[in-house]
């Protein structure tokens, strides 16, 4: 069942949105060389309680930590780990969650350190381009699978792939809710959406091949060929009009 949020609700869900857009901009201010993803985890989860709210992922699942960072060829769920040192060329994904007041908000960024090369930039834009361009489309009585379709023609006609595995979804008071949003998928397909809806829209691209595979720790998941990957994520509000990004400081986020 799609819940559809009240005025209320989504003003709760806009301070969440608030709290990931503020620690993920002082997370990007950190991202160096030689700085371990603990200690990033370690910031977030200082900022987050700093704003009297929780890290939803931590504990989510058995999930041991209170962010995502995902290196390379980590496509996402990488655990931080005080032997993980940011080198120069590198990117990095970073996923967080907030809950506040019962509702949670929830974005992600790819970073990349120091010189990285320009088809490794190039895939990292692609990725975010492709959210704006969903993001354009979205409005009462579009279907979810135009937005998937959106984000499949932008990212494939540049020559990447999307892993089928892993989707967006609705959030709200609770961290994964109904619907699913794949990064592909046919036009007119799926829920119409209504204002009101809260979606977390989050493109995932692979340089290589869409397949992925999860390490042991049944957490990480990585690209199966080894080639590099990125991700983009925000969560927006259906709007009588369009939508708001609610995870964007300069959108009030």
């Amino acid at each position: 069942m799609i819940i559809v949020k009240s005025p209320r609700e989504v003003t709760m869900m806009r301070e969440a949105g608030r709290m990931v857009a503020k620690t993920l901009r002082h997370l990007e201010s950190l991202v160096k060389v030689g700085v371990t993803t603990q200690q990033l985890n370690d910031e977030a989860e200082k900022m987050i309680t700093s704003f009297g709210a929780k890290a939803s992922f931590k504990g989510y699942g058995g999930y041991p930590a209170s962010i995502c960072t995902s290196v390379n060829d980590t496509l996402i769920h990488g655990i931080p780990s005080k032997k993980e040192v940011l080198k120069n060329g590198d990117i990095i994904k970073i996923d967080i969650g907030i809950q506040y007041n019962g509702y949670h908000a929830d974005a992600a960024r790819t970073y990349c350190v120091g010189n990285v090369d320009n088809a490794i930039k190039k895939l990292v834009e692609v990725t975010t381009a492709s959210f704006f361009e969903a993001f354009k489309v979205i409005r009462p009585g579009v279907y979810v699978g135009d937005l998937s379709h959106t984000i499949q023609t932008y990212v494939e006609k540049h020559g990447y792939s999307l892993p089928e595995d892993y989707t967006g979804h609705g959030v709200g008071q609770n961290l994964h809710e109904d619907p699913q949003i794949p990064n592909f998928g046919r036009p007119q397909t799926g829920p119409i959406l209504k204002a009101g809806m809260t979606l977390a829209i989050e493109p995932m691209v692979n340089l290589g091949k869409k397949e992925t595979k999860v390490l042991a720790d049944e957490w990480t998941v990585k690209t199966k060929d080894g080639k590099w990957c990125a991700h983009y994520e925000n969560t927006i509000v259906v709007t009588p009009t369009g939508a708001e990004i609610l995870t964007l400081e300069d959108q009030g986020g």
